[in-house]
């Protein structure tokens, strides 16, 4: 089946709020297993090689902390720390359905998850292993989203795709506020960029710009949409 895949490796970057499902806070099980579903459609039906990076807004963002009047880079460390958590419920979801994964994250918690090394990463790739990334870049005032951005390049992955809660693309205003907000089917990053688009960070999408690596920004509630992504159907919007 692996004919069918457009891409032989690819990052995929969730967010923390995706883990919520419903609820207002936290990690919702049903949610997480749908989820894992999608990927073992990918990962083990398919032999696509795949790295996730996840967020952790369902549990902590330190940007809102330190507005509140926490040290930042505290506020930071302690959102690292949340992603671990969401790595190691999304690592059991998918071992529970065979699919063998290994949590590497960017500050030590040697109990639970490997440390981040980029040459061990590819080669549990190669091995058909799904390899979470967390803890972010391991730095204070770097996004998850740049933290995928980085895993991607460094991991040579093909495409990262921003499997996005509940939003099917790139918008000119939020579509959730503006009703009658315009839908991009395709950007270059300059493009993103100018127009202050919030597809991801701009020292993310810089990065994806000067090496040139696609994204494509998808609705994850869709069920089958990582799957249709990795096929190169014509979902949500190309960034490239």
């Amino acid at each position: 089946m692996a004919d069918q895949a457009k891409y032989k490796r690819v990052l995929l970057k969730l967010s923390g709020e995706a883990f919520m499902g419903s609820q207002p806070y936290g990690i919702d099980a049903a949610t997480v297993n749908s989820i894992s579903y999608q990927i073992k459609q990918v990962a083990v039906d398919m032999g696509v090689e795949m790295g996730i990076v996840v967020g952790a807004g369902n549990i902590w963002r330190g940007k809102d902390a330190s507005e509140r009047g926490m040290d930042r880079a505290q506020a930071d460390y302690a959102g690292m720390l949340a992603t671990i958590i969401n790595a190691i419920a999304l690592s059991d979801a998918l071992e529970k359905q065979n699919v063998v994964t290994r949590v590497q994250t960017a500050i030590g918690v040697a109990a639970v998850a490997e440390p981040y090394i980029r040459r061990r990463a590819i080669r549990h790739l190669e091995k058909g292993r799904v390899v979470i990334f967390a803890a972010g870049t391991g730095n204070p005032y770097f996004t998850t989203d740049t933290a995928a951005a980085l895993r991607a390049v460094e991991i040579g992955a093909e495409v990262l795709l921003m499997a996005k809660n509940r939003v099917d693309g790139v918008y000119d205003q939020d579509p959730r506020l503006v009703p009658g907000a315009k839908k991009f089917k395709k950007l270059s990053y300059i493009e993103a960029l100018n127009l202050g688009l919030k597809v991801m960070d701009t020292t993310a999408l810089s990065l994806c710009m000067d090496n040139k690596l696609p994204i494509i920004v998808f609705n994850l509630n869709v069920e089958g949409n990582i799957l249709r992504a990795v096929k190169g159907e014509d979902i949500g919007t190309v960034v490239s």
